[in-house]
């Protein structure tokens, strides 16, 4: 259980910070002070949710595109906030083409890297006390 409310945690930290260097980098990308965290917990909620799904029609019916699951799952999730949050709005195909990619690279490489700390680390922790 602590396990997946770490893994939960470190979703929804990577998400926090991929959309922040997004708004950060992109013109076109803004987030609202008001509306962030919303943004945040969809875009978590979807990309979690997404994730599966994505991949199970993408092996079923475009097989080819199943290294690019990630990039197609970020860009679904950041079409679902932007939808339902009122705190994220990105204007522009540029915009949205970037976005799905900042946000993809930084949730990717922040989820490997807290996923590590958190999680991984923990676990050595505990192996080595038994």
């Amino acid at each position: 259980m602590i396990r997946f409310l770490l893994h939960i945690l470190v979703s929804l930290i990577a998400a926090a910070a991929g959309l922040l260097v997004a708004a950060w980098l992109i013109d076109g990308v803004k987030l609202t002070p008001s509306g962030f965290i919303t943004a945040v917990v969809i875009f978590a909620i979807a990309q979690g949710v997404l994730g599966p799904w994505v991949f199970n029609l993408a092996r079923r019916f475009a097989s080819a595109i199943i290294g690019g699951i990630g990039l197609v799952t970020t860009l679904i999730a950041l079409l679902v906030a932007s939808a339902f949050s009122g705190g994220l709005s990105i204007e522009g195909f540029t915009s949205w083409a970037l976005a799905t990619l900042v946000v993809w690279f930084v949730t990717a490489l922040g989820g490997w890297i807290l996923g590590y700390f958190l999680i991984n680390r923990r676990v050595d922790k505990k192996r080595a006390s038994v």
